[in-house]
């Protein structure tokens, strides 16, 4: 299911002394099944953006087609595109209100007006997806679970939805190195499974670039960039220029690319990254111009000894 959005532009309290142009003639094309990341610095528009693509705000002006309908048209029902694209917050644990996980995780698809058997087995579906036991925590308080179950359970309430599209805005702010490495290894498997479109706000440019497809780069409401991670990230001085950083993988290479080491790699693996580096450190050992250097000075080697 493809998303299309033309010349969006949203201006807060318009007319107004404190007119703010949060966004401002974006436009950019979302294929269907993608991993689209967007980064930017904080207040660039980045939430902005994303609440525009299941109807929680409305644009000033422009356009999104979400599967061939603009959502922005009056007509449009709002619950109809909120069953396509599903959006889930920063913190989305604390909008966690009911007194057991699967009551919570039904609350959306109640309100779609679905058969009580149809809410269940959705319930199910979706608690066992965000890789929790639906039997170990179905009729647990939500409050008693830990932080990173929390948030499945948050995310489970959206999946519950069965969107087409799942957009999460920092879903691992706050957590800890293995809740963060949970929490992703869970999105991935939901791709795996769902196939669905997934888009993700992040400050964490590893995570950008490990699973994205595709890097929107947003700055001052405008669209400064976009491409794969590898185009992105190879313009390290513009971002910087942005106020972003690059990932941890590509600063190591740069750097050790300074120094006359070349590990020439675009991936942003760290294992993968490793083994260039390690292979680019033992061709210039076994250089021949590196070996007929220290046949050339065996004083100095021994001096050095």
């Amino acid at each position: 299911m493809p998303i299309e959005v033309r010349n969006l532009t949203h201006i807060y309290s318009k007319g107004q002394p404190d007119e703010h142009r949060a966004l401002d003639e974006i436009s950019f094309t979302i294929e269907d099944g993608s991993f689209v990341g967007i980064i930017g610095h904080t207040g660039s528009g980045k939430s902005t953006l994303v609440q525009h693509l299941n109807g929680i705000l409305r644009p000033t002006r422009g356009k999104i087609i979400v599967d061939g309908e603009d959502i922005t048209a009056k007509h449009v029902s709002l619950t109809d595109v909120r069953k396509k694209v599903g959006l889930v917050f920063q913190y989305p644990e604390y909008q966690l209100f009911e007194e057991t996980v699967a009551k919570d995780v039904a609350f959306g698809p109640k309100n779609l007006g679905l058969p009580e058997q149809q809410i269940d087995m959705r319930v199910r579906q979706a608690i066992e997806l965000v890789g929790l036991d639906y039997d170990e925590v179905a009729d647990m308080s939500p409050f008693d679970l830990s932080g990173g179950q929390k948030r499945r359970v948050a995310i489970a309430g959206v999946v519950a939805m069965q969107p087409k599209v799942l957009v999460l805005d920092e879903p691992t702010a706050g957590l800890d190195p293995k809740s963060h490495d949970d929490i992703f290894a869970m999105l991935d498997a939901m791709r795996e499974k769902q196939q669905m479109t997934t888009i993700l706000v992040s400050h964490n440019m590893d995570d950008v670039a490990a699973n994205a497809d595709k890097v929107l780069v947003i700055d001052e409401g405008k669209l400064a960039m976009e491409g794969t991670p590898a185009e992105v990230f190879s313009r390290g001085e513009e971002l910087a220029g942005l106020g972003l950083d690059l990932p941890s993988v590509t600063n190591i290479l740069s750097k050790l690319r300074e120094n006359g080491i070349d590990a020439a790699t675009d991936t942003f693996d760290v294992k993968e990254a490793a083994a260039a580096i390690a292979a680019a450190l033992n061709a210039r050992t076994e250089a021949p111009e590196t070996a007929q250097a220290l046949d050339s000075a065996p004083e100095k080697r021994e001096a050095d000894i």
